[in-house]
């Protein structure tokens, strides 16, 4: 006598709901071997276990139940095995989005733990900073929600393929403005001669945080307190992305008072 098993079993077995498999009877997707005349109730075979499981793989690669339905019931071989080919095809690349958004979630909870530590207190504070190499966006001068969300993406599409092993970043990004040039930067951790790259000097750094409302009259009194309390008068401004939320950010202006060269 073949083995049958309730709705809630077969549910069980399968990682589904029984209104899930209730669904499925209704829309012919898999019928239970076995309904009971006088109490409706469903009855499930194995090779109806079978045929749910194969039905949960492929809706696990987003394939639509409608598509799933027309490949159970092929019967020619070939195209049984394009039909899982092209799955397969679908199923890597969302792996490789998943994994990227993955990647993306975690530079932001190391960011974002970073930033427990207590902020200076200040209005203008002085940080020494290493020597710094970073890479110029060829296109993009301001940061926007699109594309703060993956800048990483942009700068390696940048210097293109055939450099790309050469090149990692840090989870540091901001705006350099000199006399000729206002450009979106990424930090390098490594990186060969290309074009765009910049060298921001060791040293000391007259600082102060600011918004995207008010940086113009922060950046007016920080390059003022430095022209007054350093005699400095610097070529360019850094401004560092501060991320406060998410997709939300300020700035923190750095200008360079005094450099050690090598």
């Amino acid at each position: 006598m073949e083995k049958l098993f309730s709705i809630s079993k077969a549910a069980k077995m399968v990682n589904m709901t029984t209104e899930t498999l209730r669904y499925y009877d209704r829309i012919g997707l898999v019928h239970p071997s076995l309904t009971d005349k006088w109490s409706r109730y469903r009855y499930y075979a194995e090779k109806d276990i079978v045929r749910l499981n194969t039905i949960h793989a492929l809706s696990c690669m987003e394939i639509s139940l409608k598509e799933i339905k027309k490949l159970i019931e092929l019967n020619n071989i070939e195209e049984i095995v394009k039909f899982l080919e092209d799955a397969l095809v679908r199923a890597d690349k969302k792996i490789s989005e998943l994994y990227e958004a993955k990647l993306r979630i975690l530079r932001a909870k190391d960011f974002y733990e970073s930033k427990v530590e207590e902020k200076p207190k200040q209005k203008f504070f002085v940080r020494t900073l290493p020597k710094r190499t970073i890479l110029l966006s060829d296109k993009l001068s301001q940061p926007t929600i699109d594309n703060l969300w993956n800048y990483h993406r942009h700068f390696y599409a940048q210097i293109g393929e055939d450099k790309k092993e050469d090149f990692a970043f840090e989870d540091l990004a901001g705006i350099y403005e000199s006399e000729k040039t206002k450009r979106l930067f990424i930090v390098c951790k490594k990186y060969s001669q290309t074009e765009n790259l910049i060298e921001l000097p060791e040293g000391k750094y007259l600082c102060a945080e600011c918004t995207e409302e008010n940086y113009n009259n922060v950046l007016q009194a920080l390059r003022y307190a430095a022209k007054r309390e350093y005699l400095t008068s610097s070529k360019f401004v850094v401004y560092l992305i501060v991320l406060t939320g998410i997709l939300q950010w300020e700035y923190e202006i750095q200008i360079p008072i005094e450099s050690h060269s090598e």
